[in-house]
């Protein structure tokens, strides 16, 4: 009788054990996902960060201070920057050439970044540029006058570098608008003068 009834607590025992068993592989395993996933989600935030400091670089040093050895550090070697109106920039000599044409025009130029969000490998900013036109610019002769525009502009960043931009100028927003109708990503003329102008 005493042998069967350990032979019975045997048999309750084996579900209760088996039951515990599973209960832990559970725990085990719900802990090791959410482990994985902070680790993904660190990781993803560390990337984003990484992309967000680049382009952030990129508008203080290339375009607000004219820095134009940053650009190879910054920009992959076959770049490429879209604009409104289907223009187009090819190449890190080429956006050297823009940036050093535009801050002659405009020496004090500086962007101030007002919103950026990443998201993958895309960085999208929201940023108004201003400058004080001191030489000539697509055909406007200096005039002195300081210009002011909200901008925003897409960036594709792979493997820590800008391979693609898409620009977005507010002409509208463009203070005063009598002296350059244009955005740096952009071109309009003003009816008033006459006066092309393309501020890139």
């Amino acid at each position: 009788m005493f042998r069967l009834d350990r032979e019975k607590q045997g048999w309750d025992l084996e579900p209760r054990l088996h039951l515990r068993f599973m209960k832990t592989l559970l725990v085990v395993s719900i802990t090791l996902i959410v482990a994985s996933f902070a680790g993904w989600a660190a990781r993803s935030n560390q990337t984003l960060s990484a992309h967000k400091a680049i382009v952030l670089r990129s508008e203080a040093e290339l375009w607000s201070k004219g820095n134009l050895d940053v650009a190879d550090e910054l920009y992959g070697a076959d770049f490429i920057c879209h604009f409104v109106g289907g223009t187009e920039w090819k190449g890190i000599k080429r956006l050297k050439s823009e940036v050093a044409s535009h801050r002659t025009a405009f020496p004090d130029w500086s962007e101030k970044v007002d919103d950026i969000i990443a998201e993958g490998g895309r960085v999208v900013i929201r940023f108004t540029s201003s400058g004080t036109q001191r030489g000539e610019f697509a055909g406007v002769a200096p005039n002195g006058e300081k210009v002011t525009i909200h901008e925003a502009a897409i960036h594709r960043v792979v493997a820590g570098k800008i391979v693609e931009q898409w620009g977005f100028p507010d002409t509208q927003s463009l203070e005063p608008h009598a002296a350059v109708d244009g955005g740096r990503h952009g071109q309009a003329v003003n009816a008033g003068s006459n006066a092309r102008a393309e501020i890139i």
